[in-house]
């Protein structure tokens, strides 16, 4: 199914394992948690037929990409200073950056305070949102019972010694439960990136699906588990351990605007959704990103928005692509 090559680059002090498919104007490509660069491998064929040189790295601390054990080498500008090394290693000069999660995030950041070398960003489920008022440790709920999920996450090898117990049914859980394939949301729906009880594990309230969603086969979960028995999870986790830090640094920027072109893209039934006021930031973005050039909900879709609506994702962004 797959015609894309794999190789290892060095970059910013480190190795990224790179899939990487065609030719052309380049498009890099950056996945979210927990997920590595295979999440985009319909996009990495799809841009391919479409004239654009896709390329998906691991981002640092997954997959086969190298994962430092410094927890404090996991923050936005550690990621971005390795996409800026990465295109001087291959030779390239500028990119379309395009993320999910995590990756949108970063992807955000990179057009941000580099648009001389990413010149259009695409973002899948994370908007565009100013620097919080407080600290994200501050911001995030929690009481005796229940902590949001960051919070649950950044403790040192808690998350860890949960989610690398049995990888496979971690993922099926995580995957299933921020899907489409829950249907329309409520309070009572699963949610891999909600409150998190104290008193019960994790993947204790993510039910397990009888069968994988239609968008992921066998093949395909086999390729995320392998890729996690590799990498275990702690370097995934790391990211949600400089949520502070990355609050700190984000206050050198604090007031700019994205103002290369950009599109945003999320699922209908993505969980982000529900959490208090997003519809309001997704609404308010072009006030931050001044050349905004579309806003999409996808119907059906959730959080993994490249995998479960593959083509209408890619058809979306070979459009924006043409259109610069």
């Amino acid at each position: 199914m797959t015609a894309f090559t794999e190789s290892l680059v060095e970059t910013n002090g480190i190795r990224l394992r790179v899939a990487e498919q065609g030719k052309g104007p380049l498009v890099l490509l950056l996945h979210g948690f927990p997920e590595t660069s295979y999440s985009w491998r319909h996009q990495l064929e799809a841009l391919s037929a479409a004239g654009y040189r896709a390329l998906a790295p691991d981002l640092r601390g997954y997959g086969r990409s190298e994962c430092p054990s410094d927890a404090s080498l996991y923050t936005t500008l550690h990621v971005v200073s390795d996409l800026v090394g990465l295109l001087n290693s291959i030779g390239e000069r500028q990119a379309v950056v395009v993320g999910n999660d995590w990756g949108a995030n970063i992807a955000w950041q990179a057009a941000q305070i580099r648009p001389d070398r990413f010149r259009a960003v695409v973002a899948l489920g994370v908007p565009l949102m100013g620097r919080a008022p407080m600290l994200p440790s501050r911001l995030f709920p929690q009481n005796e019972q229940a902590w949001f999920y960051t919070h649950y996450f950044a403790q040192p090898n808690l998350a860890k010694a949960e989610l690398e117990e049995d990888i496979a049914t971690t993922l099926k859980k995580i995957y299933f439960g921020a899907s489409g394939d829950v249907g329309e949301r409520n309070e009572n729906s699963p949610n891999p990136f909600g409150m998190v009880s104290k008193q019960h594990a994790y993947l204790a309230s993510l039910p397990e699906p009888a069968q994988l969603p239609n968008w992921l086969s066998t093949e395909d979960l086999d390729a995320f588990v392998q890729a996690f028995k590799q990498s275990g999870f702690q370097g995934g986790l790391n990211y949600y351990r400089n949520l502070d830090r990355n609050w700190e640094l984000q206050g050198a920027f604090e007031g700019m605007q994205v103002s290369v072109p950009a599109l945003y893209m999320v699922g209908e039934h993505d969980t982000g959704l529900a959490m208090p006021g997003m519809k309001e930031i997704i609404a308010g973005m072009s006030q931050l990103a001044s050349n905004l050039r579309g806003s999409h909900v996808i119907p059906h879709a959730g959080h993994w928005l490249q995998q479960e609506a593959a083509d209408q994702v890619s058809a979306r962004i070979i459009d924006f692509l043409r259109a610069l």
